[in-house]
């Protein structure tokens, strides 16, 4: 903490652009660390900026708050991260992300298809998928999940 200059809640909502509030929510949650200053005041380390903007764009990519939580636990709490610990992190946030990316393309490209849902009210459904023999693969969209339609027997 002795490099990372403490800074003041206001501080950190002005330079993010989010509310106190939703600044002490992000502490509550145990997203921030803060320390009380004289008077009882919130005081975070500078680097508590750069974890508020990760949050924001990873809410923005559609991350839970626990998600989040859980990458940023990673880093640690009691000093500023380094380069090295936010390439880390970067590393292992941009394995899922291109893990969601394959999952959307997936989506993408199923949509005008057979997904394995067991809809069968579409005429190509019948086709793909008679008689919702993608029931026997588990519940959901089997076919989106990665399950291969299986031949008929």
């Amino acid at each position: 903490m002795k490099n990372d200059p403490l800074v003041s809640i206001g501080t950190i909502a002005k330079r993010t652009g989010l509310s106190v509030s939703a600044i002490r929510f992000y502490e509550s949650s145990g997203l921030l660390v803060a320390t009380r200053g004289a008077g009882g005041r919130r005081l975070f380390m500078r680097s508590a900026i750069r974890r508020v903007s990760f949050i924001l764009i990873s809410q923005q990519l559609g991350y839970s708050l626990e998600e989040i939580k859980r990458v940023l636990s990673s880093l640690p709490a009691q000093r500023t991260p380094t380069k090295a610990d936010w390439q880390k992190l970067s590393r292992q946030f941009s394995q899922d992300i291109d893990h969601r990316i394959e999952k959307l393309s997936q989506l993408k490209n199923s949509l005008s298809s057979c997904i394995g849902c067991g809809c069968l009210s579409l005429k190509s459904c019948a086709l793909y998928n008679p008689d919702d023999r993608a029931a026997g693969l588990g519940d959901g969209p089997r076919y989106l999940l990665g399950d291969l339609p299986r031949n008929p027997e």
